[in-house]
Order: C-alpha cells, then structure tokens, then sequence
C-alpha cells in the first residue's frame, strides 16, 4: 500500500459551475487560493495528500442542502470534512473532488440539563461540547486527545472510540438523533430527544460510521450524564497482558460501573513518551514491562480512593500488581493522562512504524499480542511491536516499529505484509481489523477479505439508494 496518495489528475470543474459553488456560500468562504487550501488537504500524520478546486466552508444547513443538491445535479463529487484529524485518508480530497468543510456549523444550539441532552452542529469541537456540558454540570462522555480539533460530525461519521469506551461506549452510543442533508438536498430532521422512539428503523445509525458517504450530518443531539464528584487516577505496573485483563477483572467486580478508563501501554513506550516528550515524568522506579493507566469516577464525594486502593492491593496480592501509584491531585492525574497520550506522537521518534487499530475479545488480548508480536517478528526479524490501548474494549493499537538501522522506506514498502500477518491473527480471534478509526482509503481495498459478504452487498445496496450518482466521499469505505 501506498501510504502517501498519489492523486489523479484534478477533476476538471467547469468555471461557470465553480462560481455556482462559490455564490452559494459567498466569495469570503470559497477557498481556492492552493497555499490557503493546505490544512484541508493533508492528513495530520502526513500520510495523505489531496487536491481541490474549491473549499467550500457553509454557514447553515440550509447552505449546505444547496449545495448538495448542486452537486447531484451536475454530478459534481464532494468530500465532507470536519477538523481533518481523520487516520485513514477519508476526509482527504484524493481525486481533486469538491471539500466541504463543517467548521462554520459551530453553534451549541441548546444543553438541556433535565434532560440530559445537548444539541449541537456539526462543526463544533469535542473540546467545546465538552466545555459547554460541564457548564451545567453535566459530562459528555466522549474523550479522544484530539479534542481541541476534532467536530462531534467527525467524530459521529466516523464513530469515533476514545479512552472512556469502557463505561460510556463509543460515539453511537451518544447520539439520540440528527440532523442529515441527503444527497439530493432534502434535509432529515430527526433531532430528538427521546431514549425510547419506537417508530420504525433506527435512520441516524445509517450515517453514524458511514464516513460521509451516505449523507452530511450537520447536528446531532448527543447523550450527557451527570459529572462525576470523585476521579482517582493510578497508574500501575504489570508483569503481562494477561495480567492487565487479570486486573480489569478485579477492577470491575470491586468498583462495577466506577471503572471509566483502562488503559494498558507497554514500557518500550512509555519510555519514548518519557524521552521524547519534556513534560512527561515515569510515575514508577521499577523495570516493569507493561503498565496499565486506571481511572476511576464516582457520583460519591468520598470513597473512591479507598475503592482504588483496595483493587490495587487484591492486584498486588494475586501477582497482578507489581508497584502502583496513585495521583494524589488532579495534576498528577493529567500527567499520568499525558504519557499515554503522547504515545502517538513520540512514536516516530524510535523510527517509522506500521500502524493497525484492531479490536478483539477482551479475553484474547493476550494471546492476540503473543501470536501477532510472534508472525511480525518472523515476517521481518529485528521488528519492534509496541502494542498499547484500551484494555476494556479490546480496542489494541497494535503498531510495529522498524528494526533499529534499518532503512525507513524498505521497511514501510512492507506495510501490506505486516497487514497480512496481523490481520490473520486478528480474524483467528473473531476481532475487526478497524476497531475505531475506520475504514477511509486505507483499508478499502482489503474490507472484502474480512467483511462478511452479505454485510457488503447490504453496505452497497444502501449506498446506491442513498447516493445514486456516487457524488458523496467517492472512493471511500466501498
């Protein structure tokens, strides 16, 4: 695979179809100066470069309906976009296509406390929503280190996970209706507030994860809950994988729905967090080869701390624990946070890296990361996995690091083969080879040899019906 697109030549767009376009939204919101276009047009870790005619930023739903229907008519193809934090080259104009751009569709339209609801456009950061929640009291749940750039369209199109999956779920499970300009211009206005609607399919969950090619979503109502009074936050180390999902075990049993986060890191990266990054400090003096990240929220003011003492204790009785720390501030607790989410920044530091987003069984993590660590290595000796993430979903980053001295192009030509080996251990464990970044361009091509077949004939029924003229993210999941 060819990680760095080479785009076609651009699709030519005529210029009277151009200013269309451009009246739509008005001159002051078409970008079409090349040095301007540059932040939407490459992919945040370099990977995917693209080229456009025109940006076109909206400014209302009823603009964007416009354009759609513009775009059906004269068969004119558009990528939709929201903050361009995207890891598989979906948001990415490849073929010179049309960018839609969400940014502007930024307002918090209502936080309904009593109802534990908020409504949103689509433009608006998850920072932002989260921000606007708090302001009421209440949490929305969601939480992914691009927050300050990422929009809650994104993120739903995408269905994006995070690090609170565990207690609260991925971006689905937060949405309780949309708002969707279709492809034809016709606007769906399903924004309810309503956990129990039985009036037939469930239509917003077409466009959650659907990349953008079904439909533009421009709002949603998305799920709060109340915040949290207490968080305790440890970070612990562990002799094994096996003995990480041991402490999960013992963690949920102790705390139940109290456990908010689990994350488990391998100390090869930590120790580039550590190194790499000025601000991150190593919590622990041990050679403890895994660590595990634990966090813990109540709606108790008191308690918590004993619960994350006791889980830790009972770990360390049972071998499962073999040093631990616990933040004794919210500080702290941040620093704790800035190690595993620096893990994808420094990565590129120790060399270049093959990366995968796989999900399997919690209960077959261990054996997934033994067996998968087990094929890399023999495929290409001298490799260096580096597995990290969210132990209670079974959500494993599971990336690969080039051997040390070795040449940094020869070893990313082999990015299908690492695929391969990976992606074989991973369907043996009846696991997904996107767990929460998606499908994009970059596993397009080999969906069908881990999709089942019914399940893609139904994905393409569902895209000619909605999209008939195939104007909306063409080439992407399909």
């Amino acid at each position: 695979m060819n990680l760095r697109s080479k785009s076609e030549p651009m699709r030519a767009l005529a210029p009277e179809l151009l200013a269309r376009f451009v009246k739509i939204v008005g001159e002051k919101y078409a970008i079409t100066d090349k040095a301007a276009q540059k932040s939407y047009l490459v992919e945040m870790r370099d990977l995917f470069h693209g080229q456009t005619p025109v940006v076109l930023r909206p400014g209302s739903v009823e603009e964007v309906a416009v354009i759609l229907k513009l775009a059906n008519e004269t068969k004119t193809a558009i990528v939709p976009q929201g903050g361009n934090t995207g890891l598989v080259g979906g948001q990415i104009p490849h073929h010179g296509e049309v960018v839609l751009s969400l940014n502007r569709l930024d307002k918090i339209r209502e936080v309904d406390a009593v109802s534990n609801t908020m409504t949103v456009e689509a433009g608006v950061t998850l920072q932002r929503a989260r921000e606007a929640a708090a302001e009421t009291d209440r949490l929305y749940p969601q939480l992914l280190p691009s927050e300050g750039t990422c929009t809650i369209g994104g993120n739903l199109s995408t269905n994006a996970g995070g690090t609170a999956a565990i207690a609260h779920g991925i971006a689905r499970s937060h949405a309780l209706g949309l708002e969707v300009v279709l492809t034809d211009g016709r606007v769906l206005h399903n924004l309810n507030k309503l956990k129990k609607d039985n009036t037939g399919y469930d239509l917003k969950n077409l466009f959650i994860g659907a990349e953008g090619t079904l439909g533009v979503i421009t709002a949603a109502v998305l799920r709060l809950v109340p915040r949290p009074r207490s968080v305790e936050t440890a970070f612990a180390g562990v002799p094994s994988p096996q003995a990480a999902v041991d402490l999960l075990g013992l963690a949920s049993e102790r705390a139940s729905d109290s456990v908010t986060s689990f994350e488990m890191m391998l100390r090869a990266g930590v120790e580039a967090a550590v190194k790499f990054d000025s601000s991150s400090r190593m919590p622990l003096a041990g050679n403890d080869p895994w660590f595990v990240l634990i966090e813990l929220s109540s709606q108790a003011q008191s308690g918590l701390r004993g619960v994350m003492e006791e889980i830790l204790a009972a770990g360390h009785g049972k071998g499962l624990v073999l040093d631990a720390t616990i933040a004794d501030s919210g500080a702290q607790g941040k620093a704790f946070w800035r190690i595993r989410e620096m893990f994808g920044e420094v990565q590129r530091h120790i060399g270049a890296s093959i990366k995968h987003d796989v999900s399997v069984p919690v209960a077959a993590i261990p054996a997934f990361i033994e067996e998968a660590n087990a094929a890399v290595i023999k495929l290409i000796p001298g490799s260096r996995p580096l597995p990290f993430g969210h132990v209670g979903d079974g959500n494993i980053h599971y990336n690969v690091t080039q051997p040390e001295g070795s040449d940094k192009a020869e070893f990313l030509a082999r990015w299908d083969e690492v695929n391969a080996v990976v992606f074989a251990v991973v369907q043996k464990f009846g696991g997904s080879i996107s767990a929460e970044h998606g499908v994009g361009v970059m596993k397009r091509d080999i969906l069908p040899q881990y999709k089942d077949p019914v399940a893609l004939e139904l994905m393409r029924g569902l895209k000619r019906m909605l999209d008939p003229n195939g104007i909306l993210n063409p080439g992407k999941v399909l």
